[in-house]
C-alpha cells in the first residue's frame, strides 16, 4: 500500500487534492462526477471526484484500499448499497431507516460512517419545486430506492400507501418502516383520485424499460395531483409527459440526483454546495 500511495502522490506533484469517488457495477450512466467536479471548480476547491467501478466480489477490498490511499469517501450505487451498510461501522438515522447506504465518509480515526441521502435528496427536490408536505401520498414500487423515499415521506408526516407488483415486498417494507399501508397493485389506478401526490420509484418509463398507460390512469386523478418520478433518464418520463398533458404539476428525478449528492460533497470537501441553473443545464446536456 505504501508503494500505491507513492504512485498516487506522484500523479499530483503540487500536492494531492481531496479525493472522492462513486462506485457501482456497472457505472455506465452515473452523472456524479459531473456534479462533484462542477462544485469543486465553482468553489475553488482542490478536489477530484472519480468514477471507479467495483465488481461485487471486490467491493469490500476496494473500499478499504481507497480508504488507505487517503480518499475522503465514496458514493455507492447499485448493487453495493446493502454491502456498504454492512461495511460501515457507524450509521446515520437516514441510513438505518433506509437499511442501505449510498454515501461513505472515511473518518481520520479509521472508522467509516454510512449515510443514505436518497430520501432527503428526494424531499429537497420537492421543496425546490414548491411542493408542500405532508399530503396523502401513493408510492409505486418497494425496491431499494423506494425504501429511502418512503422512510423520508413517513418521517415528514405523510399519509403513505405503497403499491408493488409483488405484494409481499410492499408488506415487508411497511413492516420494516413501521408505517404506511399496502395498496394492491391492480387497485391503485382506481384509488388514485383519493391521493394528492403520486411518486414513481419503479423502472416504469426508464429508457429501455416497459411503460404504462399513464394517460388513462391520470385521467382518474384529481386535478391538483402532484406527480414525481425518481427516474431521470429520460428526464421527461412517460409519466411526467402524461402529467403535463393533463395539466398536473410534475417533478423530475434530476433534482433528487443533485440533492442526494450535496451531503457527501459537504462531508468530503468541506463546503455546502448549492443547486443552480447552470449545473442543472450541464446535466441535462448529458441526458438528452
Amino acid at each position: 500500500m505504501a508503494d500505491a500511495k507513492a504512485e498516487l502522490a506522484a500523479l499530483f506533484p503540487q500536492g494531492q487534492p481531496i479525493l472522492a469517488a462513486v462506485t457501482g457495477w456497472p457505472l455506465a450512466y452515473t452523472r456524479s462526477p459531473i456534479l462533484h467536479n462542477y462544485w469543486c471548480a465553482a468553489y475553488g476547491i482542490d478536489g477530484l471526484y472519480l468514477r471507479l467501478p467495483l465488481a461485487p466480489e471486490r467491493f469490500e477490498t476496494g473500499v478499504h484500499a481507497l480508504q488507505a490511499l487517503g480518499f475522503a469517501g465514496l458514493n455507492v450505487t447499485i448493487p453495493h448499497k446493502e454491502a456498504a451498510y454492512s461495511l460501515a461501522g457507524r450509521h446515520t438515522h437516514q441510513a438505518r431507516r433506509a437499511g442501505a447506504v449510498n454515501t461513505l465518509v472515511f473518518s481520520p480515526d479509521g472508522t467509516i460512517l454510512g449515510d443514505c441521502t436518497d430520501g432527503t435528496g428526494y424531499l429537497d427536490s420537492l421543496d425546490q419545486a414548491g411542493i408542500t408536505l405532508p399530503r396523502k401520498t401513493l408510492v409505486l414500487g418497494a425496491g431499494g430506492a423506494s425504501r429511502a423515499v418512503c422512510a423520508a415521506l413517513l418521517d415528514a408526516g405523510c399519509d403513505l400507501a405503497i403499491a408493488n407488483r409483488t405484494r409481499s415486498r410492499a408488506q415487508s417494507l411497511v413492516e420494516a418502516l413501521g408505517g404506511g399501508t399496502v395498496l394492491e397493485w391492480q387497485e391503485w389506478p382506481e384509488a388514485l383520485a383519493s391521493f394528492g401526490h403520486l411518486t414513481n420509484t419503479t423502472s416504469l418509463g426508464m429508457a429501455g424499460q416497459e411503460t404504462h398507460d399513464w394517460a388513462a390512469t391520470l385521467a382518474l386523478a384529481s386535478s391538483d395531483l402532484v406527480v414525481s418520478d425518481i427516474v431521470y433518464m429520460p428526464l421527461e418520463t412517460p409519466l411526467l409527459a402524461a402529467a403535463r398533458a393533463r395539466g398536473l404539476q410534475g417533478v423530475d428525478g434530476l433534482g433528487m440526483l443533485i440533492n442526494q449528492a450535496r451531503p457527501g460533497f459537504a462531508a468530503w470537501f468541506g463546503h455546502e454546495p448549492q443547486v443552480d441553473d447552470t449545473l442543472r443545464a450541464r446535466l441535462i446536456e448529458t441526458i438528452d
